[in-house]
């Protein structure tokens, strides 16, 4: 063996080492791994001795601990498992300690990849493993942190706040003016929205796309205003109460069904006339039979009505004051039940009647609000028990109807300038909800809400710089409707705790537009005419305009104005010029400023040789012509200054 080879080798091995240190592998290679199986077996023996040893000891102590007590065994056994599962580390430690001094230079596929740790890091992680041990209480540490998680969603749940769909919103633009009513069925597929503009639209959340357009829109009450609209319980009718005196009902596709009946004016018992006289103020369904309903006018009188006969009212409730006079009713509703029917009146009282009874009231509150303010909203809360108003004096009150006298709750500073801002309850009863009014450029209109149970204001939404009248809170869908004073219909949701409406709409791309395909006039099929007085069949526009397209006559490009010099025959267009329209007009002046005698008698010759109009009719009596000579009494007229000339 030549001895420099031999003493390379080392500085080689140093080498690697070397290089093998700074990038942090072990060596280049793989290499056979091997093992030294008697020091393997010795330490196998070793920890299987003190293991017993170890095992017959605690056996001991356990029997001496039973006679102590269960408390001192519970307290002690973890400790145990603690010093098995530590002798078991130091076993498998001293193994693989043994393993690596055997084969320190054999390569592994376990083996770490990579820069080694630093001296501190790695001496923590050594004392780590000598030291950590598995927490005995770790179980119930979990269980811990499981109850606590528990609690917390235990208080979402309790917190009414966190069931609020206000995460996302879509606006629908119903006009420029006030949306003063809205109504959605109960299936929650399509929205109804009337305005100050006289208008209802019809919207259809399963139809619609991102674009947001109705599908539908009408004035059913010609130049009325819409005061209310309200789906039937059946959601297949709409009962429209407007400014006139007669309420409407249309199908679910705005066609007429039922008008009801005017009252006659003239007759002072309003319970002897069919109808109302007055404007209506209100309207509503009766909760659980579908063909009842029920209106308020300002003639004084709530009436109830039946869908099959629209020729008479069906009862009639009429408010009184304190005194006996007749009061105008400015809202009305039914209770959950349908058995009480409510209305708020001009005077501040709140005056409730039992549905079968007209005559006197059941429950009555002569201070509800402030004189003289409209009270716009009356709703029953979904146990039945509860009964909210929202008055004109900007206050919203809940009262309870088994003690009608005073406000369980009230609230105060909610500013309201219309006489139908609303206030609802939540679909789980615990949140009262209620708009705001502004003036224009003062501020945004608010959705408050309001904890039933505190009367604390909880939460509170900005929808637009406009007041906030009408909302709506579907228990179906879980979605919030609200109509502005500056024509939007906005509807808030939740994706998660909403369901179907608005969502249905807001995944659908927009139509494309597509190009009309009407009938440019009206087309008479008649199969079996003979061809000559067969039409032809008319082709839709679309395809018509295709045809025209192939065309080389109709489809030509007309030819741009000529700029420039003038060329292929055409002239070029004047300039902008004062003087170049002055030019053009010279050129084109073609009066004669010649005598009009001279100018006939120039076709005089022409006429009598070739006549062709008139002359040929009259050859046979026709005189001759005789014109006048010019005398020398003209000519001297003509020479006369023209302040002598006789003026004609």
């Amino acid at each position: 063996m030549d001895p420099n080879k031999v003493d390379e080798a080392p500085g080689k091995m140093s080498g690697d080492g070397d290089m093998a240190s700074v990038m942090g592998f072990s060596g280049f290679g793989k290499k056979a791994r091997t093992f030294d199986l008697d020091a393997i077996f010795e330490q196998t023996r070793r920890t299987a001795i003190e293991r017993s040893q170890r095992v017959f000891e605690e056996r001991q102590k356990d029997s001496q601990m039973e006679e102590e007590g269960e408390s001192s065994k519970s307290v002690k056994s973890p400790v145990h498992t603690q010093r098995d599962k530590a002798a078991a580390a130091t076993s498998r430690k001293q193994e693989s300690e043994s393993s690596s001094d055997s084969d320190s230079d054999s390569d592994s596929d376990s083996e770490l990849i990579g820069p080694p740790l630093p001296p501190q890091y790695k001496a923590q992680g050594d004392d780590d493993e000598r030291v950590r041990l598995p927490n005995p209480s770790g179980s119930m540490a979990h269980s811990d942190e499981d109850d606590d998680d528990g609690e917390a969603q235990d208080d979402d749940d309790d917190n009414p706040v966190k069931k609020i769909p206000d995460t996302h919103e879509i606006t629908l633009q119903h006009g420029t003016k006030t949306v003063s009513a809205l109504g959605l069925d109960p299936s929650g597929a399509r929205l109804v929205t009337g305005g100050y503009d006289y208008d209802v639209r019809f919207w259809d959340f399963a139809g619609m796309d991102q674009a947001l357009q109705a599908f539908r829109s009408l004035q059913p009450c010609e130049c009325h205003q819409i005061k209310s609209l309200q789906y039937s319980i059946t959601g297949d009718v709409i009962l429209v109460a407007s400014g006139n005196a007669q309420a409407k009902v249309l199908d679910r596709d705005g066609f007429n069904v039922m008008e009801c009946i005017k009252g006659d004016q003239y007759i002072v018992d309003m319970a002897n006339t069919k109808g109302h006289t007055a404007m209506l103020n209100c309207g509503c369904w009766h909760p659980k039979i579908k063909e009842e309903f029920m209106t308020c006018s300002n003639d004084g009188t709530v009436r109830t009505w039946d869908l099959n006969s629209e020729k008479k009212h069906k009862s009639v409730f009429k408010p009184r004051s304190f005194q006996g006079k007749k009061v105008i009713p400015t809202c009305c509703t039914y209770s959950r039940d349908g058995k009480l029917i409510a209305a708020g009146c001009q005077d501040g009282t709140i005056q409730i009647w039992d549905r079968n009874l007209s005559v006197h009231t059941k429950f009555h509150c002569r201070q509800a609000h402030i004189p003289g303010s409209d009270t716009s909203c009356l709703s029953f809360s979904y146990d039945g028990m509860t009964l909210a108003s929202r008055g004109g004096d900007d206050t919203l009150k809940m009262w309870d109807i088994r003690n009608f006298k005073k406000p369980v709750n009230v609230a105060t500073g909610l500013t309201n300038y219309f006489a139908m801002t609303d206030c609802c309850f939540s679909p789980d009863d615990r949140l009262l909800v209620t708009g705001t009014s502004v003036k224009k450029d003062e501020g945004s209109g608010k959705l408050v809400f309001f904890d039933r149970a505190s009367f604390q204001r909880v939460y509170e939404i900005e929808v637009t710089n406009a007041s906030v009248i009408r909302c709506l809170w579907h228990p179906k869908l879980n979605q919030i409707m609200v109509g502005t004073g500056n024509g939007l219909a906005k509807v808030y949701y939740d994706p998660v705790k909403s369901h179907r409406g608005a969502k249905l709409c807001v995944v659908k791309s927009k139509r494309k537009e597509k190009q009309a395909e009407t009938l440019t006039q009206d087309y008479i099929i008649t199969p079996h005419a003979l061809p000559m007085f067969r039409e032809a069949r008319q082709r839709s526009t679309r395809k018509q305009l295709e045809k025209d397209r192939l065309d080389p006559k109709k489809s030509h490009k007309p030819e741009p104005p000529v700029s420039g010099p003038g060329r292929g025959g055409r002239v070029a267009a004047h300039g902008g010029t004062l003087s170049s329209f002055i030019v053009k007009n010279i050129a084109l002046d073609k009066t004669d400023d010649s005598n009009p005698r001279e100018a006939i008698l120039r076709h005089a010759k022409d006429a009598s040789e070739n006549p062709y109009w008139v002359a040929p009719a009259y050859t046979q009596t026709q005189p001759e012509p005789v014109f006048a000579e010019e005398s020398e009494e003209d000519e001297e007229a003509d020479k006369e200054p023209e302040w002598k000339k006789r003026k004609i």
